[in-house]
């Protein structure tokens, strides 16, 4: 009668894995909710992106790395390098081996917009040896299921504070489960929750250290299995707010299609008896212990179409509507009465970024596509510390309040090799910040546009010698003949003054009602005669700029793209901007994700 236990374990998969993963000779006994033990967690991978770590992920063979699409997404492999066996990020690790990457495969039907099939796979430039320290965890074949309150581990040097500083030792933590439905509920109207995606977290405390990537397991019997990536979250698991993690199960034959040989140790897991999650109750949702569970048809099989999810939220009452277009740049609403030198009102200029360090102002930046930042390179050192960097959205004052602000962490800098005189850098987000009349991203140009002699253009910075607050100021100039200085790549200016917290921001001109940013504000800059100052042209960097941003973004005036309503019958239409509603929620990563 013991066959009729709580827990019913099959196994499937290829033999060689199968008698190996999931096994952790150091793990004898779990200690939980801090630093892990050396060895306790052998799959357990540091992704580091030029020598930083940006990522989780697992071992899952001798060869390749199981992590999130949205850590790897537009990267190089021959940027990335992955460390197995290390328990530490500062400090001696005897056991660790370090491995290059060869090859970069993500889900085709990832999409930034919903981070549904977030999930990827990284082969290895050769194989490890596996030892006590190094294993591959087991997967949950097709068909696993795992019902509510079930305790799970997830690890990882992710922070336990929103904003806060990676952990120097490996941290774990045990959390619930908590069921697609209730998950769902929680995250409503803000979040698509799919059968993709699977949902773990304390309800009353935030406590989940997992970096983006890595793994969420279970040891239902002899084996560890991974039933989660770890994918996105809401201000590391904010209570109400469970961690969201992709589901391995709906990923086993994606998996094998690209795994051929040597195939991971799939093991089929089901929970016993009914799910509580069952006869959760939800009248967001008009869900009731009676109706059944919202359920989605995304194929996880390997496609044969790249196209992306469109990230329509399918369990939406009929009384529902979401409709989300394209992001458009330029657009500031709340651009008006420009004083050409005086502080600003608050969303006049909503592309502005401040670039700061242990949350102190260095330069500044433009928001230019929906997760990145350009600046000059310069602002940032050459070696540095990622985890002490972070950009500021939305802000007006640098000391006081700013209730519009977001703080995001940077996971990737790019920095332009131009033989002129200054050099741009694009900076990563994190996440995507949610779109407002107040954070908006600038159109970038491309060399058409002509800023005719005279045109009237503006910059804006927080200068290091304004007093007081330190409120974001503008500078009214024009457009001036560059005589001998001119060139296909320079634009001249009236002599307006630049100071530090000023270089890295925007010089904007206006164009066809759309704004755009002609030059970036280098500290290099040349001046030829009394009268002028001389900058090289954004369009200079086109290149450079498309191959890290894609294309750029177009201005509303060519584009049809409507502003997303969501309409409820009980209330009037809301319009916000052109992002997914409330993006925030879906893209500030938790600890979950702080370096992707």
């Amino acid at each position: 009668m013991w066959i009729l236990c709580v827990f019913c374990v099959l196994f499937t998969g290829s033999a060689a894995q199968i008698h190996v993963c999931g096994k952790a000779p150091q793990n004898a006994r779990i200690v939980g909710g801090a630093d892990a033990p050396n060895g306790a967690w052998p799959w357990q991978v540091s992704i580091h992106r030029n020598s930083s770590h940006m990522c989780g992920g697992s071992l899952i063979n001798n060869l390749w790395v199981l992590s999130a699409a949205h850590c790897v997404k537009g990267e190089n492999a021959s940027m990335l390098t992955v460390y197995i066996g290390r328990r530490t990020l500062n400090g001696s690790n005897p056991n660790e081996v370090r491995r290059n990457i060869s090859q970069i495969i993500y889900h085709p039907g990832f999409s930034f917009s919903t981070y549904d099939n977030d999930m990827s796979l990284l082969k290895l430039d050769s194989t490890v040896n596996f030892t006590d320290y190094i294993r591959p965890v087991c997967l949950a074949a097709s068909g696993s299921t795992l019902n509510a309150d079930i305790n799970v581990w997830t690890t990882g040097w992710g922070t336990t504070v929103f904003g806060g500083s990676l952990a120097t030792n490996l941290q774990e933590v045990q959390v619930p489960i908590v069921g697609n439905r209730q998950c769902s509920c929680d995250y409503f109207p803000y979040v698509n929750i799919t059968d993709n995606m699977l949902c773990a977290a304390l309800e009353e405390e935030a406590k989940t250290p997992g970096d983006s990537g890595g793994p969420l397991v279970y040891k239902p019997g002899s084996v560890w299995i991974e039933f989660g990536v770890v994918s996105f979250g809401y201000q590391c698991a904010l209570p109400g707010y469970p961690g969201i993690y992709s589901r391995v199960s709906r990923y086993e034959d994606w998996i094998k299609s690209y795994i051929t040989e040597n195939q991971p140790g799939f093991v089929s897991f089901r929970s016993n008896g009914t799910d509580s999650d069952l006869s959760v109750n939800c009248t967001k949702l008009n869900l009731s212990s009676t109706t059944a569970p919202p359920t989605t048809t995304t194929s996880t099989t390997k496609p044969t179409t790249t196209t992306p999810a469109q990230g329509k939220i399918h369990m939406l009452p009929p009384s529902h509507t979401l409709i989300h277009t394209s992001v458009v740049c330029g657009n500031a609403p709340l651009n008006k009465n420009l004083s050409a030198g005086a502080s600003v009102s608050d969303g006049q200029w909503p592309w502005m970024v401040s670039i700061q360090k242990n949350q102190v102002h260095v330069c500044g930046g433009t928001l230019v596509s929906e997760n990145a930042v350009l600046s000059d390179s310069s602002c940032l050192p050459s070696s540095l510390n990622m985890s002490e960097w972070s950009v500021v959205l939305g802000r007006l004052h640098q000391n006081g309040s700013n209730a519009n602000e977001v703080r995001l962490m940077i996971t990737n800098i790019t920095r332009s090799n131009s033989s002129g005189v200054s050099n741009v850098v694009v900076l990563k987000l994190a996440s995507k910040p949610t779109l407002s009349n107040y954070i908006q991203p600038i159109c970038l140009d491309d060399g058409q546009n002509t800023f005719a002699e005279g045109t009237t253009c503006y910059s804006a910075g927080w200068s290091l010698v304004a007093t007081g607050a330190q409120t974001l100021r503008e500078i009214q100039t024009s457009i001036v003949s560059c005589g001998t200085a001119s060139s296909a790549n320079t634009l001249c200016t009236r002599i307006f003054t630049l100071q530090q917290g000023d270089y890295g921001g925007p010089l904007m001109c206006k164009v066809s009602g759309s704004w755009f940013q002609a030059v970036v504000l280098f500290n290099t800059n040349s001046t030829t005669r009394a009268d002028m100052m001389t900058f090289e042209k954004v369009s200079a960097f086109k290149d450079f700029l498309r191959s890290v941003l894609g294309e750029f973004l177009s201005p509303a005036a060519s584009t049809t793209a409507a502003p997303i309503v969501s309409t409820t019958s009980s209330g009037p239409a809301l319009t916000a901007g052109p992002a997914l509603l409330a993006s925030h929620l879906l893209l500030a990563l938790l600890g979950l994700l702080l370096f992707t």
